[in-house]
């Protein structure tokens, strides 16, 4: 990473549902003053009055909704200063971040938090996160030939089970200083 100011680094941060990632990126972003930018199928399901469920099904079938979340995040991303970018396929599609973080849970852990956020059946969430997980990674794979499964070239690759939000934060910014002060 070239030495400049941490008001104008791009961070890329990537993880599967329940993994942390836009929680810690818009930490990262207001504790380092930086744009947050986190477009997802959750916010084309609400743009265009769908359930997120309806969003999945369509884009099992239709590559265009997940290149428009694509080319509207790296639009977001490219614009002027720095930013976090929070998405499943942020260290992928910003290949210019100075910073690239991959956040991993188990998949109970995952479970819980997802039921944390949003309620639901816990039998019924797990098995809408190991579809989504097996949805999500043919699509990529079809779409832009990215297995997101192996993120092993990220920069920083961060086990979350035992970590809160703020932990895994302090992490990155960690990293961050490091990398742009030293």
């Amino acid at each position: 990473m070239a030495k400049r100011g941490i008001e104008n680094i791009k961070i890329a941060v990537s993880g599967k549902s329940g993994c942390g990632n836009t929680t810690v990126s818009r930490r990262v972003a207001e504790i380092l003053g930086l744009r947050f930018i986190n477009f997802t199928f959750r916010n084309l399901a609400e743009e265009r009055g769908l359930k997120l469920e309806d969003v999945i099904s369509l884009a099992k079938e239709d590559d265009s909704w997940d290149r428009e979340i694509d080319t509207r995040q790296v639009a977001l991303a490219q614009g002027s200063g720095g930013c976090v970018l929070g998405s499943r396929l942020a260290i992928w599609m910003l290949p210019d971040a100075d910073l690239k973080v991959f956040l991993t849970a188990s998949p109970d852990i995952r479970v819980k938090r997802i039921l944390n956020r949003e309620g639901g059946d816990p039998g019924a969430v797990a098995a809408f996160t190991e579809y989504r997980d097996r949805q999500d990674r043919e699509r990529y794979l079809r779409i832009y030939n990215i297995d997101n499964d192996k993120y092993d070239f990220a920069d920083l690759i961060i086990e979350t089970d035992a970590l809160d939000p703020p932990a895994i934060a302090d992490a990155i910014i960690r990293e961050v200083k490091a990398r742009v002060l030293n």
